[in-house]
């Protein structure tokens, strides 16, 4: 056989061991768990249940256009740019791409280059008349003949290129580690975004609570304004006898109460801003802060209807807990893959010679070809256990699966719930807020003719008060609902709604969680 023809040959096998590489896979075959949960949500009292639109996707609506009001938009805008947490969770997905790509690279050879150059010169053998007091005399007529003398200097070249233990993935080991790689970053990528809509959520009801609070800050301020009035009528009285001391007595009482309350309110306010502060991770400007009144309109008044309980499944935190059990498919199949042999090769050619010339003539050529198959005969159990560990592992995530879309559809049930009566609430609450002024200004206007004691007219003002207090509540309850019902419907993800060629193409980039 000729030189060229043994080169063939040998090409010829590499390429057909190489081939073998990724025809066996041994992974099962993903199948997604079955719904857990029902097609339609509750119903509430009177309320029916929201009926299936396949077309209402939350998840398309950006969140510029459910957050309307220009200042909760600019505080949205500066937590998604300097929120610490959303920075280690994209943090987090950069370094799974790093691992994923190192895991990757498993599949390909690594092949190196070396070249070396020696340059040598032995000492020459002493005898006789060539020492003296011990030091040696070099010989100035050698030559690289006299190799017995030892005064020559030996030089050589060589370079090699080549690769060693490089696997071939006949059964898929490595190629399914790799799978696990790349649905972690899908995992990461999908906790990422979940980060980001709940901050997004966070920093809306932080801006929400800080306004309400304001408002109850403003109530309690009315409030003493109102009752240092009486105080003054009801000294006015005293003064001529007709109010007694208890009524005194009573009044600053209110006095006093009300100033407890704006301490406590004032307090709470500034509470709010600095959480407000440390979700947008930086200081916000006062032109960004609300004012002293939940809004009436901060956000869209309602959610495209009929929104499916199947798109619970691409709520990030769910979609995040099906690419893991993806991964554990893979693990499956790379435990499995363990259990059959390895075969690596080993392969290098290069040229070496003698002197400083002639490196690449064809006479000073070498190369090795080392093929090896390693088979595990006994290993205690190893193996097995491993296969089992990633059966577990998978039944755990289906687990953990299923009881993400669980919590989500209660999650989503109880939003519903929440905001089926809330209007009803709110109506019912100014009813009863207007009932108690009426009371109150009735049961003033007959202390002030001596018909009533102050006590009574006092403990129509604290119902009073109580009652705005509440409808300030039950109005923040209204928005803080609508935030909730968004992120937990898994929306707000993006800043607009994309267009139908966009998400086409997000389509391709993402894969699809189910199915």
């Amino acid at each position: 056989m000729t030189r060229m023809a043994q080169r063939t040959a040998t090409l010829v096998a590499l390429l057909g061991l190489a081939g073998l590489a990724g025809c066996i896979n041994l992974a099962p075959d993903y199948r997604p768990p079955e719904p857990v949960t029902p097609t339609i949500w509750p119903s509430v009292g009177e309320h029916p249940a929201p009926g299936a639109n396949k077309d209402a996707d939350i998840g398309a609506l950006g969140w510029r256009q459910f957050f309307i009001d220009p200042r909760l938009q600019r505080v949205v805008e500066q937590t998604l740019a300097t929120n610490r947490d959303l920075r280690v969770a994209t943090l987090n997905i950069e370094q799974a791409r790093a691992q994923y790509r190192d895991t990757r690279s498993a599949l390909f050879p690594t092949i190196a280059a070396s070249s070396s150059a020696t340059f040598s010169r032995a000492g020459r053998t002493t005898s006789g008349n060539n020492t003296t007091s011990g030091n040696i005399v070099s010989d100035q007529t050698g030559s690289n003949n006299n190799a017995g003398r030892g005064n020559s200097v030996n030089k050589s070249l060589s370079a090699e290129l080549g690769f060693t233990s490089y696997e071939l993935d006949v059964f898929g080991r490595l190629r399914n580690q790799a799978t696990v790689a790349r649905n972690t970053i899908y995992s990461l990528a999908a906790t990422q975004r979940s980060t980001q809509i709940s901050l997004i959520a966070e920093a809306a009801n932080s801006w929400l609570t800080l306004a309400a609070d304001k408002e109850r800050l403003a109530l309690a301020q009315a409030t003493l304004v109102n009752q240092q009035a009486n105080l003054k009528l009801v000294l006015a009285r005293h003064r001529y006898g007709v109010a007694s001391g208890s009524d005194v007595a009573n009044a600053r009482s209110a006095v006093e109460a009300a100033k407890v309350d704006i301490a406590t309110f004032t307090s709470q306010v500034a509470q709010d801003r600095n959480a407000l502060n440390l979700v947008a991770g930086a200081t916000l400007p006062a032109a960004d802060l609300p004012g002293a009144q939940v809004p009436q309109r901060p956000v869209i008044d309602q959610l495209p209807p009929g929104v499916p309980s199947a798109v619970l499944q691409n709520r990030p935190d769910v979609a995040a807990s099906e690419f893991t059990l993806r991964g554990d498919y893979a693990s499956i199949g790379a435990a499995r893959a363990a259990f059959f042999p390895t075969i690596s090769l080993t392969a290098s050619t290069g040229w070496a010679t003698r002197g400083l010339t002639g490196l690449f003539a064809d006479d000073n050529r070498s190369w090795s070809f080392t093929p090896r198959v390693n088979q595990p005969i006994f290993d205690g159990g190893s193996r097995l256990a491993q296969l089992e560990i990633s059966h577990i592992q998978r039944d755990i995530d289906i687990a953990n699966y299923e009881q993400a879309i669980q919590t989500a559809f209660s999650e989503v049930a109880d939003a519903l719930a929440t905001g089926a009566t809330i209007d009803e609430q709110i109506r019912a609450q100014r009813a009863l807020v207007a009932a108690n002024q009426r009371s109150y200004d009735l049961s003033l206007a007959r202390y002030r003719y001596g018909t009533d004691s102050y006590l009574d007219t006092l403990v129509e003002q604290r119902t009073l008060y109580t009652s705005r207090q509440n409808e300030v509540s039950r109005r923040l309850a209204r928005q803080t609902n609508l935030v909730t019902l968004y992120k937990v419907l898994g929306g707000g993800g993006l800043e607009q709604t994309p267009s139908p060629a966009n998400r086409a193409a997000d389509a391709q980039v993402w894969p699809a969680t189910s199915g």
